[in-house]
């Protein structure tokens, strides 16, 4: 959805866009590599215009790693569009305009943090676990185990088990191996 968006907007303004930067990583911290990516990018001369779903794609950390990343990018030359903010970012009142988003954005990021602890006590009360559930359970981590004793490779296995080789892994595939593991469909 966001990358369909902001193909649309560089259209409407005559602009290819012409490298895509997708941050697996929360925009909580700064330290992500997409983030580094771009900014490296960017002090190189090689970033012109950068194109955002919303400024808070860039980081939720509050006001002063917004202004120090958005006045980064400008020393360098850097136009920068948000697309759904609906905001100009470059006329006069931009700070302003960016500071309040920025707290926005942290305030949100805070809040979703909250709903999560208290979803995850209530589960607790209740009885319930929390996370994701058990990719393999007990007999699967075992199987795993018996034919990684086996002398199988971790490739052969998550092969005939239809899990991922990192999954065989964490099963006990390997000297490091822990019981039964939690995560994602594998």
């Amino acid at each position: 959805m966001q990358k369909l968006a902001i193909e649309r907007a560089a259209a409407a303004r005559g602009h290819m866009i012409g490298t895509w930067f997708s941050e697996k990583k929360s925009a909580k911290t700064v330290d992500r590599p997409e983030l580094l990516r771009l900014r490296a990018l960017a002090r190189a001369g090689g970033l012109k215009r950068l194109y955002l779903f919303r400024l808070d794609r860039l980081t939720r950390s509050g006001i002063r790693d917004t202004l120090q990343i958005v006045d980064e990018l400008r020393r360098h030359g850097v136009e920068i569009l948000t697309v759904s903010d609906g905001f100009d970012l470059a006329g006069p009142a931009a700070d302003i305009v960016l500071s309040v988003m920025a707290w926005a954005s942290q305030m949100e990021r805070l809040a979703i943090n909250e709903r999560i602890a208290c979803a995850r006590d209530r589960m607790e009360a209740e009885g319930k676990t929390w996370g994701r559930p058990p990719v393999l359970d007990a007999a699967l981590t075992g199987r795993v185990r018996e034919l990684r004793a086996a002398g199988r490779s971790l490739r052969s296995i998550a092969k005939e088990l239809g899990i991922s080789k990192s999954t065989v892994e964490r099963a006990g595939g390997s000297p490091s191996g822990t019981g039964i593991v939690t995560g994602g469909a594998g």
